[in-house]
């Protein structure tokens, strides 16, 4: 990866990003040389639309350019349109930095917003803190799901994470489940319904991996990873199983213990879109969902019960 310099400014339309070309990349064209260092196609089309958006040495550049060790090209992050702000709206930040904000968003808050939820989401409060970047979430969290969600600063990041963060869950689902297995079952919207999914022949493939941790006579605590990322596909994969998860109504679960959805993204693992440093992120299971447990051995790591951030390796400089 090139050598990253310096990050300039938080905010995103003064955001740039500048790479130094090292003797691997000497004679290379600017545009081979900036999709390298992970800009998109699609963002580098938009930053050659933008007054100073590619420059090479602090001078306007084309892609074309060829570029030398040494030099030095920079990308400059435009806003989008921000949303309404709403600073009443609290998440614990869990980790942030230039380009990425990971939250522990709580229950009964949407990521994003809509016609019945305006001012109430993680969106919402984003644009509290950061009013002038375009909010782009990148793993999208049910209202009533809580842990870990990280949001991009700007394009480039967005473009870097798209796709490559690695994601566990924590459930607790009703009945009694032992082991470890893989739930391999299409799923698709149900019929007459613009929510709901299930189990069906003509659905998308989706794959679930799960290893049961704990359990007691009527619930099951798991922990969860996905191969894919269909709509309600852990809820709709356990209820298909006959172990919907405790809380969740919708799918069948039993709602006397707890009245929201007993599911916790509760670890995150992803490469740092500009340093390329790996940091592995964790924070701790909701408190109503361990108090359905009662019973239990508890016999979980340490750390899944605390905020944790840890950083593995730093790429090259």
């Amino acid at each position: 990866m090139p050598r990253v310099l310096r990050r300039k400014h938080l905010s995103e339309n003064k955001r740039k990003i500048e790479f130094a070309v090292t003797k691997e990349d000497d004679g290379k064209d600017l545009g081979e040389f900036l999709r390298k260092s992970g800009a998109s196609r699609r963002l580098i089309t938009k930053l050659k639309q933008v007054s100073g958006g590619i420059t090479l040495n602090g001078e306007p550049a084309r892609t074309i350019d060829i570029v030398h060790t040494g030099d030095i090209a920079a990308i400059g992050m435009q806003s989008g349109e921000p949303l309404d702000e709403n600073p009443d709206l609290f998440a614990p930040v869990v980790y942030e930095d230039d380009d990425v904000i990971v939250y522990n968003k709580p229950v009964d808050m949407p990521v994003h917003p809509s016609h019945r939820h305006r001012y109430d989401t993680l969106g919402n409060l984003f644009a509290a803190q950061h009013g002038d970047m375009t909010f782009r979430p990148i793993n999208r969290l049910d209202k009533d799901t809580s842990g870990l969600c990280a949001v991009a600063k700007n394009s480039f990041a967005a473009a870097k994470l798209s796709g490559t963060i690695e994601k566990t869950y924590f459930a607790v689902v009703c009945g009694k489940l032992s082991g470890s297995g893989k739930i391999d079952a299409p799923i698709g919207r149900c019929d007459g319904s613009v929510i709901t999914r299930e189990v069906r022949p003509d659905g998308q493939r989706a794959v679930t991996n799960y290893t049961v941790l704990d359990g007691n006579e009527k619930y099951t605590l798991v922990r969860i990873r996905l191969e894919t990322g269909r709509t309600h596909q852990i809820r709709v994969h356990f209820a298909h199983i006959g172990h919907p998860l405790a809380g969740d109504d919708m799918y069948g679960g039993d709602i006397s213990d707890i009245t929201h959805q007993a599911l916790h993204c509760g670890e995150l693992e992803f490469m740092l879109p500009v340093s390329g440093e790996k940091i592995s992120l964790s924070a701790p299971i909701r408190e109503d969902m361990l108090s359905i447990l009662k019973g239990t051995s508890k016999n979980l790591p340490h750390d899944k019960f605390s905020m944790t951030l840890r950083i593995f390796c730093v790429s090259e400089t």
